[in-house]
């Protein structure tokens, strides 16, 4: 299955050169350069690449050390083996830092075209995992909204959000327009740090139809509880992610 926004037209590989006086691995130069290739775009998602032997052929290589330069790129995700079509370029991954801002933002600022679908806004039961997060008993009346997250045209993300009822200024049009966080902080609330959880599981059939892939593809799940200056929770999310098109990077520091 393609996703959406890819197409399956065969492009050479050119411009790839290879230092063989390097220390650097014949395989990871290759690499290196064809992610680049993917990451700016000059290898759009959708192409095919040659066949490996051709590719080979071309930078002078042995197939075993063109398969791995591939196998490392398709571990990232970059690439992928279709049957009946090859090796064809993934749309490019999202790598979001760790830091308390939201997605549409995070898109915006590295020029990815985000587009977002509403797909449920109303007052609704907070379940379980909402009503524990907010603070509120299971039930209790709250802001439902549910997104779904496109990065240069290709699904990315199916969002579901819970909000105080006491916040306005957030409709179904703005929500179609502009970040969540972007709308609270207009509002004037301080978002001031969040607890998250990241885990990956299948997705499940809807999630996979939302999203354009398989069922059971890998999803990201991301469950995040946001909290103002005060320390009064403002928002709760459940979102989940094409792992193959999302990573969250994050800096460690020695104690």
């Amino acid at each position: 299955m393609v996703l959406a926004g890819e197409r399956t037209e065969k492009v050479p590989v050119d411009g790839i050169v290879i230092d063989r006086d390097s220390p650097m691995p014949l395989y990871f130069q290759i690499a290196q350069q064809l992610e680049q290739a993917i990451t700016s775009g000059a290898l759009p998602a959708g192409c095919r690449l040659d066949n490996e032997i051709e590719l080979a052929d071309q930078l002078a290589v042995s197939r075993p050390t063109l398969r791995k330069a591939i196998e490392t790129l398709v571990r990232q995700g970059l690439l992928v083996r279709r049957r009946g079509l090859g090796t064809v370029v993934m749309a490019r991954p999202v790598r979001r830092p760790l830091a308390l801002t939201s997605l549409f933002d995070d898109l915006a600022s590295t020029g990815r075209a985000p587009t977002t679908e509403v797909l449920e806004f109303g007052l609704g039961p907070a379940d379980q995992d909402a009503a524990t997060a907010l603070g509120v008993p299971e039930g209790t009346e709250v802001i439902v909204v549910e997104r779904l997250r496109r990065s240069d045209g290709a699904p990315l993300a199916l969002m579901r959000n819970y909000l105080p009822p006491a916040l306005v200024g957030v409709d179904r049009e703005s929500l179609g327009e502009y970040g969540l966080y972007q709308l609270l902080r207009r509002q004037g609330v301080s978002l001031h740090l969040a607890n998250q959880q990241v885990s990956a599981r299948p997705a499940l059939a809807r999630e996979a139809r939302l999203l354009g892939v398989p069922r059971n593809t890998t999803v990201l799940t991301i469950h995040r509880t946001t909290y103002d200056s005060a320390g009064r929770a403002v928002e709760y999310g459940a979102h989940c992610y094409l792992a193959a098109r999302y990573s969250v990077e994050m800096t460690l520091v020695a104690r």
